[in-house]
């Protein structure tokens, strides 16, 4: 049996159709993960002013996407409050960044847990989507050399041995950079605050 005489030309049509497509379609990005260079960002912070990745160079940084109406969120953050405390002044970086819409929310939020540790703004979820985090708590350990160490997807406890020790490991290999930024609270006057 033969084909109608414009199938082939139809089907010709359709093949050169999909490799259009295919070749002037935008790049996907590459998956945010161990290896990767951590994308840049600049965002507000809830204490007025603004921080970004650069401002961390040369450290090592916890960026911890967040919002006060995630539970798991809200639960990991006591752990995260001793960590930094606990590691800020050997040169360690922590920044949680909120997806709230509303400022006075954080702000009441981090009154409540008492947090020291700065807290940037992306009500737009605009680095959110950069770092290509769509759960919540999502963080990335971001080595001296702006390379994602590791992904963390949901809560974790950050004060618990592996989490410190791990991060010791990475501060004792990156002491020779430091950005000398003002921060807020334990471990001012280093990085992102």
């Amino acid at each position: 049996m033969k084909s109608p005489p414009g199938a082939w030309l139809l089907g010709l049509g359709l093949g050169a159709a999909t490799l259009f497509v295919l070749w002037t379609a935008p790049e996907t990005p590459s998956p945010v993960g161990r290896g990767s260079e951590a994308p840049a960002f600049e965002l507000p912070s809830l204490d007025g002013g603004s921080a970004s990745l650069a401002d961390a160079a040369g450290q090592v940084l916890l960026v911890n996407f967040w919002a006060t109406w995630c539970k798991p969120c809200e639960d990991e953050m006591p752990a995260m409050e001793k960590l930094y405390r606990d590691l800020a002044d050997e040169g360690f970086l922590l920044v949680a960044i909120s997806v709230d819409d509303d400022p006075e929310l954080v702000r009441a939020f981090r009154e409540r847990l008492q947090l020291t540790f700065p807290i940037l703004l992306d009500p737009d979820a605009t680095v959110a989507k950069r770092y290509q985090t769509y759960r919540y708590p999502e963080s990335f350990l971001i080595g001296p050399g702006g390379d994602v160490v590791e992904r963390y997807v949901g809560p974790k406890r950050w004060d618990e041995g592996a989490y410190v020790q791990r991060i010791r490991k990475l501060l004792a290999g990156g002491r020779e950079a430091r950005s000398g930024l003002p921060a807020r609270g334990v471990g001012a006057g280093r990085g992102l605050g």
